[in-house]
């Protein structure tokens, strides 16, 4: 099932001679229009949303990781928000790049900072597997122009700065649809600073997290807080964030994932009661490498919240479901 969901995710990309507003209508788009649209969608109020958080924005075969084709691959078979990793290049512009080097993911060698942004334009993405595509490495301010009324950006900033990052934001209007990867307390603080409108993803683990960030005295409503990668067992944590209105997040790609992969029926069968377990035990958002195939296998894209419908507009005729 999962194979002819993607395959057919896949075919739909082939079609020549489509238009942007064709591409666009062909998209399961997340629209929340401003900084207070995307606190109400990312709120938690115990309703699921058909949502992923698409690591590294979905990557399959053909398709590379941090690839704005690849985005777009993954908005067509489902509701997700898109996880970026951003690179600086050596003449200081900011680029989609999840490693410093570009030895695994481009036909270009050696560190990305080495390179001007006219140099590494004359690269081409590699997919998962090592083949070069026909891609290039997008910039940051492409991605942005391009996500707006499409999906939620999580920008995963590695060494670039917290405050290009919120620049950046503000440059393209961007706070409806972007978010910060806030990685310690001081990027919390100095975000919220600099820009108290921009939501941000939070590490929030433990008890002890939980009262470094009450601490930091930022809102709860500027925040999704990632719980970790593992199976969760802290259900009071999870009481504790929800109370606060706070959604969690919680990662699959370095266990569920890597079985999901290539599973056969039978074992997505078994696989589903996996998934499923962590969004009963509590986690409101999963973080995956495979957002087609987990999309199709754990959500009907049609069952969105009420609370949450305005935000959601399916593929072809733009309307959500709860207004069908």
């Amino acid at each position: 099932m999962i194979r002819v969901f993607v395959w057919a995710a896949f075919a739909v990309l082939l079609t020549p001679s489509v238009t942007l507003c064709q591409q666009q209508a062909r998209l399961h788009r997340i629209d929340t229009k401003n900084a207070n649209g995307l606190r109400e969608l990312l709120r938690h109020d115990g309703a699921t949303m058909p949502l992923v958080s698409a690591h590294r924005g979905g990557a399959v075969a053909n398709y590379p990781e941090n690839c704005i084709a690849t985005f777009e691959h993954t908005l067509q078979s489902g509701f997700s928000i898109l996880e970026i990793d951003l690179q600086y290049t050596k003449d200081r512009q900011i680029v989609l790049h999840h490693d410093r080097t570009l030895d695994r993911t481009t036909s270009g060698t050696g560190p990305v900072s080495d390179r001007s942004l006219q140099q590494l334009q004359h690269l081409r993405l590699k997919d998962n597997a090592g083949n070069v595509t026909k891609y290039l490495m997008p910039t940051l301010d492409e991605t942005l122009r391009w996500a707006r009324g499409k999906t939620i950006l999580i920008l995963d900033k590695k060494n670039v700065q917290v405050e290009d990052c919120v620049k950046k934001i503000q440059e393209h209007q961007a706070h409806g649809y972007a978010m910060i990867m806030a990685y310690n307390f001081e990027d919390i603080r100095t975000c919220h600073r600099l820009d108290p409108d921009i939501m941000m993803e939070v590490m929030i683990g433990n008890s002890q997290r939980l009262r470094g960030f009450r601490e930091s005295g930022v809102p709860w409503d500027r925040i999704v807080a990632f719980v970790g990668h593992d199976v969760p067992r802290d259900a009071d944590l999870l009481r504790r964030l929800h109370a606060n209105g706070v959604c969690c997040m919680a990662g699959t790609s370095r266990n569920l994932d890597r079985q999901l992969r290539n599973a056969n029926e039978q074992e997505c069968t078994m696989l589903r009661a996996e998934y499923q377990s962590r969004l009963d035990f509590g986690i409101d958002l999963i973080e995956t490498d495979l957002p087609v195939a987990l999309s199709a296998l754990i959500y009907d894209l049609q069952d969105i919240p009420e609370s949450k419908a305005r935000f959601f507009f399916l593929p072809t005729n733009g309307q959500t479901s709860a207004s069908q």
